[in-house]
């Protein structure tokens, strides 16, 4: 049996996070044939800028952009900072996009996940995400997105929050090519 392998860009930075927290989670209780690769070290890739970009890029964006290569879907797990993606995301979304039109997202399925203090700054944060992420040129699944408010449940301990997750990752996992937003 082949594995799919998914890479995992977390928005939040912060060690005890509870997004990082449910990446893990996702990452322990992956299906059998599934790995989870989170990927550490985005605070260290640069912002964005061509001129630094090309055969000498900084070896943090090297790194992100090797790893996302060679997974088969990419999964974003992440909160929102003021109604928007957090720029660690973001940032990791414009690297991935470059070189245009055969930057490391082309072509890859990708889904977004996460829990956010509030109730709208999540779907925000995520449609913010999934609308970058596809002008990248990845395969969006926008019926993969789960944007869970933490003041209304324990996001790591809710069943129901859990299953969402765990569906969100079975549908990015059996993704087809009609399964893509336009």
């Amino acid at each position: 049996m082949s594995q799919t392998r998914v890479a995992v860009l977390v928005g939040s930075l912060r060690a005890d996070s509870v997004n990082r927290k449910l990446a893990e989670i996702l990452s322990a209780e992956a299906p059998e044939g599934v790995v989870l690769d989170i990927i550490d070290g985005l605070g260290d890739v640069p912002f964005y800028n061509e001129d630094v970009d090309g055969d000498t890029a900084p070896e943090a964006a090297t790194l992100l952009r090797h790893r996302v290569a060679e997974a088969d879907r990419v999964l974003a797990v992440t909160p929102e900072y003021n109604g928007t993606m957090p720029a660690v995301l973001n940032n990791a979304i414009d690297w991935l996009s470059r070189p245009y039109g055969a930057g490391a997202l082309v072509g890859k399925p990708f889904a977004v996940v996460g829990a956010t203090p509030t109730p709208y700054g999540g779907k925000w944060a995520h449609a913010d995400a999934v609308r970058s992420a596809s002008i990248a040129g990845a395969k969006v699944l926008e019926d993969a997105t789960v944007s869970q408010p933490a003041v209304e449940v324990d996001v790591l301990t809710d069943p129901a929050v859990r299953n969402r997750l765990h569906d969100a990752l079975q549908r990015l996992v059996e993704f087809a090519e009609d399964d893509a937003a336009a």
